[in-house]
């Protein structure tokens, strides 16, 4: 399986990295720390280093009660840092819901679009149609500022699953190839732990999408609520619900810890190999 990224192309027949490049001042785990242009880029750089296949660059936080940022705003802290990566080697991402944060990446040199609102917004799909560039579509019950207050599934696994079968027959129309598209279920975005570890449990039921499967799980709370640990001491549990979600199927990690998650999967291929 190979995804289409723009020009360029990113093998599946092995798991891929996706490290995480949060230019913001509150993101869930690290907000603050890579905030600045020149801070920002040193990071991403280093993930680079360190495995990550594919860098994913996002202005505006999505935790739980985050509020929305102005489009300005967000364009000013993620466009210095997309086209100083341009050339990297690495796929670069552009994790954001506006199309015009959108357009702008990809002119900047962005080769992927990495959207929790799955491009539901006016104009997102025309965008991304237009655009080259792969496209996830990751499911979210409500808005990042209320999604965890009225949490209700009758049947998690199935409705996620039936909307992203939704939003793929969505790009499909708007005459998106499906070599541009992959699906993220969306852990932690308007879901309970029940939640979370349901669809965990059941990853490989979205292969009937046929399409890559990406999984956000590193550090999030769902793990900290199993673990009782804090947020910077979740890599070992990031790591064990990466490799479960690897056996059930899932090609692309989106982390934190790119060099734990890199020898994980490295020994898992090394086994598989054999």
């Amino acid at each position: 399986m190979q995804l289409q990224c723009g020009n360029k192309l990113l093998d599946l027949s092995r798991p891929r990295i996706m490290g995480i490049v949060n230019v913001t001042p509150d993101s869930f785990s690290d907000g603050g720390r890579h905030n600045t242009t020149d801070t920002a880029i040193m990071h991403a750089r280093q993930l680079i280093k360190d495995g990550a296949d594919i860098v994913d660059i996002g202005g505006e936080s999505t935790r739980p009660g985050a509020m929305p940022v102005d489009v300005a705003v967000e364009l000013a802290r993620v466009l210095p840092v997309v086209s100083a990566l341009r050339d990297c080697g690495a796929i670069i991402s552009i994790d954001t819901r506006q199309p015009e944060v959108m357009q702008a990446a990809i002119a900047a040199g962005a080769d992927m679009i990495n959207d929790v609102y799955a491009l539901r917004m006016p104009g997102a799909v025309e965008v991304a149609a237009q655009s080259g560039a792969a496209l996830c579509l990751m499911h979210m019950q409500g808005e990042p500022e209320t999604m965890q207050q009225s949490i209700y599934f009758d049947d998690v696994v199935q409705e996620v699953f039936a909307f992203l079968e939704r939003r793929v027959a969505v790009l499909q129309a708007a005459g998106v190839d499906r070599t541009r598209l992959l699906v993220d279920p969306g852990f932690g975005f308007g879901k309970a732990l029940q939640h979370n570890l349901q669809l965990l449990k059941c990853l490989d039921r979205f292969s009937a999408l046929k399409l890559p499967v990406l999984v956000g799980l590193s550090r999030k709370s769902m793990l900290g609520k199993i673990t009782g640990r804090a947020i910077d001491a979740r890599e070992a549990a990031s790591l064990a619900a990466n490799l479960y979600a690897l056996a059930q199927g899932a090609v692309i990690f989106r982390v934190h810890d790119v060099g734990g998650c890199r020898d994980a999967l490295t020994v898992w291929q090394a086994i598989g190999d054999m």
